[in-house]
């Protein structure tokens, strides 16, 4: 057995960064949500079908950012004492991934606004739950 063998690690991790930096924000998974619902706009404007395979590429792309940063919160930020102030954070959550993936798979305009109005809610529960103030850096502007 060679000594890089032996050093190779034996599974391979990924998360939101590489150390656990404790900053959690929705907006990362807004921002490309809301980018998904231009990207469909476009689309639909656009009678260049190249361009139209493109949007759809970046479209799937994005919604699947969406899926990563809600997943990073859900399982990092909240805990099970947020689940008594939220008992449908999970179903939320769920709710939202799910939503991503309709978004990833289709065109429909509806799909991407009912995303935006799901992260909207997970990020009503991150401010109650005191999100801001606990994941982010102080002098943030608003």
């Amino acid at each position: 057995m060679s000594l890089s063998s032996l050093l190779r690690p034996r599974r391979i991790v990924h998360a939101h960064c590489d150390l656990p930096c404790g900053i959690y924000d929705p907006e990362q998974a807004r921002i490309e949500a809301e980018s998904c619902l231009r990207i469909i706009e476009k689309h639909d404007a656009s009678d260049d079908k190249l361009f139209r395979a493109r949007c759809i590429h970046l479209k799937e792309e994005r919604a699947e950012l969406v899926k990563h940063h809600l997943d990073v919160l859900w399982h990092d930020y909240f805990k099970p004492e947020h689940l008594q102030q939220y008992p449908d954070l999970h179903e939320t959550f769920w709710n939202a991934t799910k939503q991503a993936s309709k978004v990833k798979q289709s065109l429909d305009l509806a799909a991407a606004r009912e995303l935006l109005a799901l992260i909207d809610t997970i990020d009503e529960m991150w401010k109650g739950t005191g999100g801001p103030g606990k994941t982010r850096v102080s002098g943030r502007p608003a």
